[in-house]
Protein backbone atom coordinates (compact mmCIF):
# COMPACT_ATOMS: atom_id res chain seq x y z
CA UNK A 1 0.00 0.00 0.00
CA UNK A 2 2.39 2.34 0.90
CA UNK A 3 4.42 1.72 -2.49
CA UNK A 4 1.20 2.84 -4.01
CA UNK A 5 0.94 5.95 -2.49
CA UNK A 6 4.36 6.79 -3.11
CA UNK A 7 4.66 6.10 -6.47
CA UNK A 8 1.41 8.00 -6.59
CA UNK A 9 3.02 11.07 -4.93
CA UNK A 10 6.15 10.87 -7.22
CA UNK A 11 3.76 11.20 -10.29
CA UNK A 12 2.18 14.37 -8.53
CA UNK A 13 2.85 17.50 -10.66
CA UNK A 14 2.08 20.47 -9.32
CA UNK A 15 2.22 23.44 -11.81
CA UNK A 16 4.50 26.21 -12.10
CA UNK A 17 2.02 28.97 -10.70
CA UNK A 18 0.80 27.54 -7.76
CA UNK A 19 4.46 26.44 -6.59
CA UNK A 20 5.17 30.12 -6.80
CA UNK A 21 2.02 30.87 -4.96
CA UNK A 22 2.94 28.65 -2.91
CA UNK A 23 6.38 29.25 -1.92
CA UNK A 24 5.35 33.04 -1.40
CA UNK A 25 2.53 31.94 1.00
CA UNK A 26 5.55 29.98 3.47
CA UNK A 27 7.52 33.22 2.89
CA UNK A 28 4.81 35.49 4.20
CA UNK A 29 4.15 33.71 7.15
CA UNK A 30 7.90 32.84 7.99
CA UNK A 31 8.63 36.61 7.87
CA UNK A 32 5.29 37.21 9.66
CA UNK A 33 6.68 34.50 12.60
CA UNK A 34 10.02 36.68 12.53
CA UNK A 35 9.06 40.31 13.47
CA UNK A 36 6.32 39.10 15.21
CA UNK A 37 8.97 39.01 18.65
CA UNK A 38 8.73 43.34 18.11
CA UNK A 39 4.81 43.07 18.09
CA UNK A 40 2.31 40.36 18.54
CA UNK A 41 1.69 37.40 15.57
CA UNK A 42 -1.23 39.06 14.32
CA UNK A 43 0.31 42.82 14.03
CA UNK A 44 2.66 40.69 11.63
CA UNK A 45 0.98 38.97 9.89
CA UNK A 46 -1.46 42.34 9.07
CA UNK A 47 1.74 44.60 8.69
CA UNK A 48 3.70 42.28 6.41
CA UNK A 49 0.70 41.86 3.75
CA UNK A 50 1.43 45.49 2.54
CA UNK A 51 5.32 44.49 2.53
CA UNK A 52 5.06 41.08 0.42
CA UNK A 53 3.75 43.00 -2.50
CA UNK A 54 7.04 45.10 -2.81
CA UNK A 55 9.40 42.09 -1.89
CA UNK A 56 7.91 40.02 -5.12
CA UNK A 57 8.00 42.68 -8.00
CA UNK A 58 11.53 43.69 -6.48
CA UNK A 59 12.80 39.44 -6.52
CA UNK A 60 10.74 38.69 -9.92
CA UNK A 61 12.43 42.01 -11.39
CA UNK A 62 15.92 40.73 -10.35
CA UNK A 63 15.38 37.31 -11.29
CA UNK A 64 13.22 37.17 -14.32
CA UNK A 65 14.51 40.21 -16.01
CA UNK A 66 18.15 41.93 -15.01
CA UNK A 67 19.57 38.65 -14.68
CA UNK A 68 19.27 36.90 -17.59
CA UNK A 69 18.53 39.98 -20.06
CA UNK A 70 21.96 41.95 -18.45
CA UNK A 71 24.17 39.15 -16.59
CA UNK A 72 24.00 36.14 -18.63
CA UNK A 73 24.83 38.15 -21.45
CA UNK A 74 27.58 39.74 -19.47
CA UNK A 75 26.93 43.03 -19.93
CA UNK A 76 28.00 43.87 -16.29
CA UNK A 77 27.68 47.40 -16.25
CA UNK A 78 24.01 47.44 -17.65
CA UNK A 79 23.36 44.84 -14.63
CA UNK A 80 25.19 46.51 -11.76
CA UNK A 81 23.15 50.15 -12.71
CA UNK A 82 19.61 48.72 -12.97
CA UNK A 83 20.42 45.96 -10.02
CA UNK A 84 21.50 49.63 -8.76
CA UNK A 85 18.37 51.16 -9.37
CA UNK A 86 16.06 47.96 -8.57
CA UNK A 87 17.48 48.46 -5.04
CA UNK A 88 16.78 51.83 -4.80
CA UNK A 89 13.40 51.70 -5.73
CA UNK A 90 12.42 48.92 -3.62
CA UNK A 91 14.44 50.75 -0.55
CA UNK A 92 12.15 53.63 -0.35
CA UNK A 93 9.00 52.05 -1.46
CA UNK A 94 9.66 49.50 1.57
CA UNK A 95 9.76 52.75 3.83
CA UNK A 96 7.06 54.59 2.02
CA UNK A 97 4.69 51.75 2.82
CA UNK A 98 6.31 51.69 6.47
CA UNK A 99 5.25 55.22 6.97
CA UNK A 100 1.98 54.76 5.54
CA UNK A 101 0.32 51.87 6.32
CA UNK A 102 2.41 50.23 9.30
CA UNK A 103 3.97 53.29 11.89
CA UNK A 104 0.85 54.63 12.19
CA UNK A 105 -1.10 51.52 12.52
CA UNK A 106 1.67 50.33 15.38
CA UNK A 107 0.88 53.26 17.20
CA UNK A 108 -2.69 53.52 17.18
CA UNK A 109 -2.71 49.63 18.44
CA UNK A 110 0.27 49.10 20.54
CA UNK A 111 1.30 50.29 24.08
CA UNK A 112 4.23 52.85 23.16
CA UNK A 113 5.81 54.65 26.13
CA UNK A 114 8.59 56.01 23.82
CA UNK A 115 7.60 59.50 23.72
CA UNK A 116 10.61 60.10 21.14
CA UNK A 117 9.20 57.73 18.65
CA UNK A 118 5.54 59.36 19.05
CA UNK A 119 6.86 62.83 18.61
CA UNK A 120 9.34 61.09 15.46
CA UNK A 121 6.49 59.63 13.81
CA UNK A 122 4.59 63.15 13.61
CA UNK A 123 7.40 64.99 11.54
CA UNK A 124 6.90 65.41 7.95
CA UNK A 125 6.85 62.71 5.70
CA UNK A 126 9.98 63.87 3.52
CA UNK A 127 11.77 63.77 6.49
CA UNK A 128 11.01 60.30 7.58
CA UNK A 129 11.54 59.24 4.39
CA UNK A 130 14.63 60.10 3.95
CA UNK A 131 15.89 59.39 7.79
CA UNK A 132 19.20 57.03 7.76
CA UNK A 133 18.96 54.95 10.37
CA UNK A 134 15.41 53.75 8.92
CA UNK A 135 16.69 53.44 5.31
CA UNK A 136 19.38 51.00 6.77
CA UNK A 137 16.87 49.09 8.56
CA UNK A 138 14.28 48.96 5.81
CA UNK A 139 17.63 47.97 3.09
CA UNK A 140 18.17 45.09 5.60
CA UNK A 141 14.64 43.99 5.61
CA UNK A 142 13.97 44.42 1.94
CA UNK A 143 17.11 42.19 1.70
CA UNK A 144 16.69 39.80 4.29
CA UNK A 145 14.51 37.15 2.34
CA UNK A 146 15.01 38.05 -0.95
CA UNK A 147 18.88 37.94 -0.94
CA UNK A 148 18.13 33.96 0.46
CA UNK A 149 15.59 33.28 -2.40
CA UNK A 150 17.62 34.76 -4.85
CA UNK A 151 20.88 32.33 -3.86
CA UNK A 152 18.01 29.47 -4.19
CA UNK A 153 17.06 30.91 -8.17
CA UNK A 154 20.83 31.48 -8.95
CA UNK A 155 21.53 28.17 -7.75
CA UNK A 156 18.54 26.25 -9.68
CA UNK A 157 19.55 28.43 -12.63
CA UNK A 158 23.05 26.99 -12.59
CA UNK A 159 22.19 23.63 -12.37
CA UNK A 160 19.48 23.78 -15.04
CA UNK A 161 22.52 25.03 -17.14
CA UNK A 162 25.11 22.85 -16.28
CA UNK A 163 22.73 19.28 -16.60
CA UNK A 164 21.49 20.93 -20.12
CA UNK A 165 25.29 21.22 -20.51
CA UNK A 166 25.95 17.69 -19.80
CA UNK A 167 23.12 16.41 -21.92
CA UNK A 168 24.04 18.16 -24.65
CA UNK A 169 27.70 16.59 -24.14
CA UNK A 170 26.22 13.56 -24.06
CA UNK A 171 24.51 13.85 -26.79
CA UNK A 172 27.16 14.82 -28.92
CA UNK A 173 29.97 11.97 -27.96
CA UNK A 174 26.88 9.46 -28.48
CA UNK A 175 26.11 11.05 -32.49
CA UNK A 176 29.97 10.66 -32.45
CA UNK A 177 29.54 7.07 -32.09
CA UNK A 178 27.35 6.57 -35.38
CA UNK A 179 29.97 8.05 -37.91
CA UNK A 180 32.71 6.15 -36.26
CA UNK A 181 31.01 2.87 -36.18
CA UNK A 182 30.05 3.31 -39.93
CA UNK A 183 33.09 4.34 -41.10
CA UNK A 184 34.54 1.02 -39.49
CA UNK A 185 32.00 -1.49 -41.01
CA UNK A 186 31.78 0.50 -44.13
CA UNK A 187 35.64 -0.08 -44.10
CA UNK A 188 35.04 -3.58 -44.08
CA UNK A 189 32.65 -3.73 -46.75
CA UNK A 190 34.35 -1.80 -48.64
CA UNK A 191 36.96 -4.89 -48.46
CA UNK A 192 35.08 -7.07 -49.15
CA UNK A 193 33.30 -5.73 -52.26
CA UNK A 194 37.04 -5.39 -53.60
CA UNK A 195 37.30 -8.79 -53.73
CA UNK A 196 33.66 -9.72 -54.83
CA UNK A 197 32.74 -11.44 -51.65
CA UNK A 198 29.84 -13.36 -51.24
CA UNK A 199 29.43 -12.49 -47.71
CA UNK A 200 29.01 -9.13 -48.38
CA UNK A 201 24.98 -9.01 -48.41
CA UNK A 202 25.03 -11.04 -45.29
CA UNK A 203 27.19 -7.89 -43.98
CA UNK A 204 24.80 -5.26 -45.30
CA UNK A 205 22.08 -7.01 -44.08
CA UNK A 206 23.59 -7.81 -40.28
CA UNK A 207 24.84 -3.49 -40.28
CA UNK A 208 21.08 -2.53 -41.35
CA UNK A 209 20.06 -4.89 -37.71
CA UNK A 210 22.73 -2.29 -35.91
CA UNK A 211 21.84 0.57 -37.64
CA UNK A 212 18.01 0.19 -37.01
CA UNK A 213 18.97 -0.86 -33.12
CA UNK A 214 21.21 2.57 -33.12
CA UNK A 215 18.48 4.79 -34.64
CA UNK A 216 15.48 3.33 -33.03
CA UNK A 217 16.39 2.41 -29.22
CA UNK A 218 19.28 3.80 -28.21
CA UNK A 219 17.71 7.59 -27.97
CA UNK A 220 16.60 6.27 -24.62
CA UNK A 221 19.99 7.05 -21.56
CA UNK A 222 19.92 3.76 -21.19
CA UNK A 223 18.82 0.22 -22.44
CA UNK A 224 18.18 -2.94 -21.31
CA UNK A 225 21.69 -5.02 -20.80
CA UNK A 226 21.01 -8.19 -22.69
CA UNK A 227 19.63 -6.18 -25.87
CA UNK A 228 22.63 -4.31 -26.04
CA UNK A 229 24.78 -7.04 -25.25
CA UNK A 230 23.16 -9.09 -28.08
CA UNK A 231 24.05 -6.02 -30.81
CA UNK A 232 27.58 -6.62 -29.67
CA UNK A 233 27.46 -9.92 -30.40
CA UNK A 234 25.76 -9.38 -34.07
CA UNK A 235 28.63 -6.90 -34.60
CA UNK A 236 31.80 -9.68 -33.35
CA UNK A 237 29.69 -11.77 -36.27
CA UNK A 238 29.94 -9.22 -38.83
CA UNK A 239 33.83 -8.68 -37.76
CA UNK A 240 33.97 -12.88 -38.16
CA UNK A 241 33.02 -12.64 -41.77
CA UNK A 242 35.67 -10.07 -42.84
CA UNK A 243 38.38 -11.95 -40.93
CA UNK A 244 37.58 -15.70 -41.82
CA UNK A 245 39.49 -17.93 -39.94
CA UNK A 246 42.53 -15.28 -39.52
CA UNK A 247 41.49 -14.59 -36.40
CA UNK A 248 40.38 -16.78 -33.38
CA UNK A 249 37.24 -14.75 -31.10
CA UNK A 250 36.53 -15.77 -27.62
CA UNK A 251 33.15 -13.93 -26.32
CA UNK A 252 32.10 -14.92 -22.87
CA UNK A 253 28.97 -13.71 -21.04
CA UNK A 254 28.40 -14.93 -17.28
CA UNK A 255 25.88 -14.21 -14.88
CA UNK A 256 22.25 -12.88 -15.26
CA UNK A 257 21.82 -10.18 -17.90
CA UNK A 258 17.88 -9.61 -17.02
CA UNK A 259 16.36 -6.89 -15.28
CA UNK A 260 19.41 -4.78 -15.74
CA UNK A 261 20.14 -1.04 -17.64
CA UNK A 262 23.15 0.35 -19.19
CA UNK A 263 24.06 3.30 -21.19
CA UNK A 264 23.48 2.87 -25.41
CA UNK A 265 26.90 2.13 -27.21
CA UNK A 266 28.97 2.80 -24.54
CA UNK A 267 30.64 -1.07 -24.68
CA UNK A 268 30.67 -1.20 -28.72
CA UNK A 269 34.08 1.01 -28.58
CA UNK A 270 35.78 -0.80 -26.87
CA UNK A 271 35.15 -4.05 -28.88
CA UNK A 272 35.55 -1.33 -31.83
CA UNK A 273 39.01 -0.98 -30.90
CA UNK A 274 40.26 -4.37 -30.55
CA UNK A 275 39.04 -5.31 -34.03
CA UNK A 276 40.94 -1.98 -35.24
CA UNK A 277 43.73 -1.82 -33.73
CA UNK A 278 44.81 -5.40 -33.13
CA UNK A 279 43.41 -7.39 -36.32
CA UNK A 280 43.26 -4.74 -38.93
CA UNK A 281 47.06 -4.15 -38.47
CA UNK A 282 48.46 -7.68 -38.28
CA UNK A 283 48.79 -10.22 -40.90
CA UNK A 284 48.45 -14.15 -39.60
CA UNK A 285 46.58 -15.68 -37.05
CA UNK A 286 45.34 -12.96 -34.71
CA UNK A 287 42.79 -13.23 -31.53
CA UNK A 288 40.40 -11.10 -29.11
CA UNK A 289 39.11 -12.08 -26.35
CA UNK A 290 35.85 -10.45 -24.97
CA UNK A 291 34.74 -11.23 -21.46
CA UNK A 292 31.53 -10.15 -20.09
CA UNK A 293 30.76 -11.18 -16.02
CA UNK A 294 27.80 -9.61 -14.43
CA UNK A 295 27.55 -10.45 -10.51
CA UNK A 296 24.27 -8.72 -9.10
CA UNK A 297 24.51 -5.22 -10.69
CA UNK A 298 27.91 -5.12 -10.80
CA UNK A 299 28.99 -5.13 -14.52
CA UNK A 300 32.39 -6.12 -16.10
CA UNK A 301 33.91 -6.16 -19.01
CA UNK A 302 37.52 -7.31 -20.42
CA UNK A 303 38.56 -6.91 -23.73
CA UNK A 304 41.96 -8.07 -24.62
CA UNK A 305 43.45 -8.07 -28.00
CA UNK A 306 47.05 -8.45 -30.18
CA UNK A 307 48.98 -5.35 -29.98
CA UNK A 308 51.01 -5.45 -33.51
CA UNK A 309 52.82 -2.21 -32.25
CA UNK A 310 52.78 -0.67 -29.06
CA UNK A 311 52.17 2.90 -28.31
CA UNK A 312 53.69 4.92 -25.43
CA UNK A 313 50.95 5.09 -22.78
CA UNK A 314 50.81 8.53 -22.51
CA UNK A 315 50.66 9.15 -26.17
CA UNK A 316 47.76 6.20 -26.00
CA UNK A 317 45.16 7.87 -26.77
CA UNK A 318 46.28 11.23 -28.21
CA UNK A 319 46.73 9.94 -31.70
CA UNK A 320 43.90 10.11 -34.34
CA UNK A 321 43.57 6.14 -34.15
CA UNK A 322 41.75 5.91 -30.18
CA UNK A 323 39.08 8.42 -31.13
CA UNK A 324 36.54 5.37 -30.00
CA UNK A 325 38.08 5.13 -26.55
CA UNK A 326 38.48 8.94 -26.14
CA UNK A 327 34.64 9.56 -26.97
CA UNK A 328 33.66 6.52 -23.94
CA UNK A 329 35.99 7.83 -21.50
CA UNK A 330 34.10 11.25 -21.70
CA UNK A 331 31.14 9.54 -21.92
CA UNK A 332 31.56 7.06 -18.67
CA UNK A 333 33.37 10.57 -16.76
CA UNK A 334 30.03 12.14 -17.59
CA UNK A 335 27.39 9.06 -16.83
CA UNK A 336 29.16 6.97 -13.75
CA UNK A 337 31.74 9.17 -12.50
CA UNK A 338 31.74 7.43 -8.93
CA UNK A 339 29.99 3.90 -9.95
CA UNK A 340 33.08 3.05 -13.19
CA UNK A 341 36.45 2.53 -12.57
CA UNK A 342 38.36 1.61 -16.34
CA UNK A 343 41.78 0.40 -16.98
CA UNK A 344 44.13 0.32 -19.96
CA UNK A 345 47.02 -1.78 -19.96
CA UNK A 346 49.22 -1.44 -22.65
CA UNK A 347 51.68 -3.93 -22.82
CA UNK A 348 54.11 -5.63 -25.30
CA UNK A 349 51.90 -8.42 -27.05
CA UNK A 350 48.63 -7.51 -25.45
CA UNK A 351 46.21 -4.24 -25.41
CA UNK A 352 43.77 -4.79 -22.36
CA UNK A 353 40.61 -2.73 -21.50
CA UNK A 354 38.94 -3.66 -18.17
CA UNK A 355 35.61 -1.52 -17.40
CA UNK A 356 34.00 -2.18 -13.58
CA UNK A 357 30.85 -0.36 -13.22
CA UNK A 358 27.35 -0.60 -11.10
CA UNK A 359 24.62 -0.72 -13.49
CA UNK A 360 21.11 0.79 -12.43
CA UNK A 361 18.16 -1.57 -12.35
CA UNK A 362 15.07 -2.16 -13.93
CA UNK A 363 12.45 -0.87 -11.42
CA UNK A 364 9.71 -3.84 -10.74
CA UNK A 365 6.22 -3.08 -10.05
CA UNK A 366 4.99 -3.83 -6.50
CA UNK A 367 3.73 -6.47 -5.41
CA UNK A 368 0.12 -4.72 -4.40
CA UNK A 369 0.18 -2.38 -8.11
CA UNK A 370 0.85 -5.75 -10.21
CA UNK A 371 -2.37 -7.57 -8.07
CA UNK A 372 -4.18 -4.55 -8.60
CA UNK A 373 -3.45 -4.58 -12.64
CA UNK A 374 -4.26 -8.53 -12.65
CA UNK A 375 -7.69 -8.35 -11.09
CA UNK A 376 -8.17 -5.59 -13.70
CA UNK A 377 -7.34 -7.77 -16.41
CA UNK A 378 -9.44 -10.49 -15.35
CA UNK A 379 -12.37 -8.56 -14.66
Amino acid sequence: MNDVIDSRLRNIKIPRIYQHVLFWIAVYFIIASLYSVQTNFWVSLRNNLFFMPVQIAYYYAIAYWVIPRYLFVKQYLKFAVWLLVLVIVSLFTTRAVGLLFVNSYLIRVMPFTDIDYIKYNQQPFLIKLFDTQSLVNALKGVNLIIGFVLAIKLFKMWYERKQAALEAELSALKAQVHPHFLFNTLNNLYALSLNQSPKSPQLILGLSDILRYMLYECNANEVLLEKEIFMMQQYVKLEKLRYEDRIDINFTITGDLKNKLIAPLLILPFIENAFKHGTSEKTGQVWINIDISITANHFKLKVANNNPEREPDEDLLAGRGHIGLKNVMKRLDLLYPATSKLKIMNEDETFLIVLDMDLNMVKQPSKQKQVHENARIDS
